[in-house]
């Protein structure tokens, strides 16, 4: 990985970390699948207005059947049935649930012929798993509804192949590649906020206003732009790895933002996450020795 590909990397996991507490403050005022969709379509009008001030040519061809898949999948699919999810699943559960990204990208890899299967990378998704579960053991928050569980790993199994088909298809410059995933994502969202009857208002109070704006300046645009750029550069299981290391950065900023207890379990559980990163992203391939 050379340095400008790492830097984009560290961005998604602390900007996006962040994301976690925006939405939490966001859905104390805004229904959660219109509030995807006012994020998700604000997000791409600020893309596309990039895109025509600095006159970067859009996707085409194959280009742009990539952001389409993409859009459909990742935004779409995945954040609609999470936010949908998150309704009546606990936090924390839902964390240790998404944390399974990193496996489900690895098999798609494997199977759509991307990338050879790695024992190193199953051993480090398996690690990052187990730290995501221990920094929410005493947060899980009871049982897990069966539609909710459900919910929860089609939206991973959609994020995971819509990271996966960005890099099947050849890709784009990721501002506009990301306008178009983010307009087509945010249509389906709006679709389905109107299928579940949930009211369109906007936030009343000035902290669910600069969560909103974080989301969509910081938390959409920088964030997925970044994102794009390391999944062209890289592997889609190693890019995969953000989505276990986020709530290393979301739970401290709940405990000073929205006044969470914190346990010296995010210690050992961030530490099983580093490991199970370092070995399935970062750590050289072991080799058997040549006989």
């Amino acid at each position: 990985m050379d340095r400008a590909t790492l830097l984009a990397f560290i961005g998604v996991v602390v900007l996006g970390g962040i994301n976690g507490v925006g939405i939490a403050i966001l859905n104390t005022e805004v229904a959660p699948l219109w509030g995807a969709t006012l994020r998700f379509g604000s997000a791409a009008a600020l893309l596309f207005g990039i895109v025509a001030a600095r006159r970067i040519a859009m996707p085409r061809g194959r280009a742009l059947a990539g952001s389409l898949a993409y859009g459909v999948l990742y935004f779409g699919v995945g954040f609609g049935l999470i936010h949908w999810a998150l309704v009546q699943a606990p936090p924390g559960m839902s964390q240790v649930v998404l944390a399974v990204i990193p496996i489900i990208a690895l098999l798609l890899a494997v199977l759509h012929g991307v990338e050879r299967f790695r024992w190193q990378g199953l051993v480090g998704a398996i690690l990052a798993l187990a730290g995501v579960s221990v920094v929410f053991g005493e947060r899980l928050g009871g049982p897990l509804p069966t539609v909710s569980l459900l919910a929860i790993l089609g939206g991973a199994f959609a994020i995971a192949e819509g990271t996966v088909a960005v890099k099947r298809l050849p890709g784009s410059h990721p501002v506009p590649g990301n306008a178009v995933a983010m307009a087509v994502g945010a249509t389906l969202l709006l679709g389905a906020s109107l299928v579940a009857r949930e009211p369109w208002s906007l936030p009343d109070t000035v902290a669910a206003w600069g969560a909103l704006l974080y989301l969509v300046a910081v938390g959409s645009v920088v964030v997925f732009v970044l994102f794009l750029f390391v999944v062209m550069r890289w592997t889609a299981s190693a890019t995969s790895y953000v989505w276990p290391l986020l709530p290393l950065v979301a739970v401290p900023v709940s405990a000073v933002v929205l006044r969470e207890r914190v346990t010296p379990l995010l210690v050992v559980g961030g530490a099983l996450v580093a490991a199970g990163v370092y070995i399935g992203a970062f750590a050289s391939p072991v080799r058997r020795p040549a006989r």
